[in-house]
């Protein structure tokens, strides 16, 4: 049985940053593709960022990138979400995601298995 847990969320004012770690368990996690979604209140879960199974490839939504970096550890079996310039439209429950295989990471229909999620708060 599959387990993600996110850690890492937190009150941040806008422009500061925040370190998502998602451990995960239970699988053969070199195997699969991660990502990572989000959710503001009333809107849909949106997918972030993904990685595939290796590192050498990741994704990311246009409004992430140049402040978002996704990364991910292997033998820890472990993905990182470093969040920088943060901004309060940031502000959402954010989930790690596996991936179907191991190289699709750019859609939702990619991912196939969620955690519970951790809180992230930007001030304005």
């Amino acid at each position: 049985q599959v387990r993600l847990e996110e850690s890492g969320g937190g009150l941040v004012q806008a422009g500061g940053s925040l370190r998502l770690r998602c451990a995960a368990s239970g699988g053969i996690f070199s195997n699969v593709a991660m990502g990572w979604f989000r959710q503001a209140p009333g809107k849909e879960r949106d997918l972030v960022a993904g990685i595939n199974w290796s590192g050498a490839s990741t994704y990311y939504v246009d409004s992430v990138k140049g402040r978002f970096t996704i990364s991910r550890d292997n033998v820890a079996s472990t993905v990182d979400l470093q969040m920088n310039s943060l901004k309060p439209e940031d502000t959402a429950v954010y989930f790690c995601a596996k991936g179907r295989d191991l190289f699709d990471i750019t859609r939702r229909e990619d991912y196939d298995y969620w955690g519970q999620g951790t809180q992230v708060t930007v001030s304005s």
